[in-house]
C-alpha cells in the first residue's frame, strides 16, 4: 500500500506523515511507538531540580525566613531564588499545575480535585477537605 492510501486508512490527510512514521520505525524499531517531546522548548526543570522545587513547595513556609505564612507564587519564587533556583512565577505555576496543584480562592494550594470548605453548624466552625471523585476524568 502506498503512503497516501495508508494515510487515508489511518485518518490522516498527508502521506508524508506515514512516510515519517515508517522511517522512524525502520530506524528505531518498536521504540518508535513511544511518544517523544512534542515540540516547543525542552522542559527546563527536570530531575533533581524539579524535586527541590517540589520539596520547597511542600514544606510549610517559615514566617521569619520566608516572610510569609502561606506560599504564593511570588514568595515561593523568592525562596527558590535563595536556594539557587531562579524561576519565574509563570514557570512555577506551570510546574505546579503539571503536578496536579491549583491555587484556591482562599489563597492556598491544594491538589486538583480537592478543596477546603469552611463549614458552620450550631455555632461551631471548622474547615473540611472535600474530594471530587471525578477529578481525574475532568483533567483530560
Amino acid at each position: 500500500m502506498d503512503y497516501q492510501a495508508a494515510a487515508a486508512l489511518a485518518g490522516r490527510k498527508q502521506g508524508t506523515t506515514v512516510a515519517v512514521w515508517v522511517s522512524r520505525f525502520n530506524r528505531e524499531g518498536l521504540a518508535a511507538l513511544v511518544p517523544e517531546h512534542g515540540g516547543g522548548h525542552a522542559p527546563r526543570f527536570t530531575g533533581e531540580v524539579r524535586e527541590k522545587i517540589l520539596a520547597t513547595f511542600r514544606r510549610a513556609p517559615d514566617l521569619e525566613g520566608d516572610g510569609t505564612a502561606v506560599w504564593s507564587l511570588t514568595t515561593l519564587c523568592r525562596a527558590l531564588e535563595k536556594e539557587g533556583i531562579p524561576i519565574s512565577g509563570y514557570s512555577l505555576w506551570g510546574l505546579l499545575r503539571e503536578e496536579g496543584y491549583s491555587f484556591q480562592k482562599g489563597r492556598t494550594w491544594c491538589h486538583t480535585g480537592e478543596a477546603r470548605r469552611k463549614r458552620q453548624r450550631g455555632g461551631r466552625t471548622w474547615v473540611e477537605t472535600v474530594v471530587d471523585p471525578d477529578a481525574e476524568a475532568k483533567k483530560s
